[in-house]
């Protein structure tokens, strides 16, 4: 990776993020750019590209960055249900490589998305 990702500068605290999950693996905060009333990106505190380069022995990390995704759905409120997407590359529509979990709600969400 060729310098840091802005996601990592948020981990780093360089840049200002309104943050409603924090632990010693992840961290989880609102899009700047929201597709949905509701929309949190949960990432990994280790950098990992994109899920295409996550480890077996990362498949820890990645079950925590899931409950972690279903623990601030509850917080939020969005018992009537929410979608939880991974993007991975280009052609998947990942735009920042780190990974990360949107977890979207706040409405009814169509389907294919696109």
């Amino acid at each position: 990776m060729a310098g840091k990702t802005i996601f990592k500068r948020i981990i780093d605290k360089e840049i200002p993020a309104r943050i409603v999950f924090e632990d010693d693996r992840c961290l989880a905060f609102h899009d700047v750019n929201p597709q949905a009333p509701t929309h949190v990106l949960v990432i990994p505190r280790k950098e990992i590209p994109s899920l295409a380069d996550a480890a077996d022995d990362d498949s820890a990390l990645l079950g925590h960055l899931l409950t972690t995704a279903r623990q601030v759905a509850q917080t939020l409120g969005l018992a009537n249900g929410y979608r939880i997407v991974v993007n991975c590359g280009p052609d998947g529509g990942q735009s920042v490589d780190h990974l990360h979990v949107h977890l979207l709600g706040g409405r009814a969400l169509a389907w294919p998305p696109g």
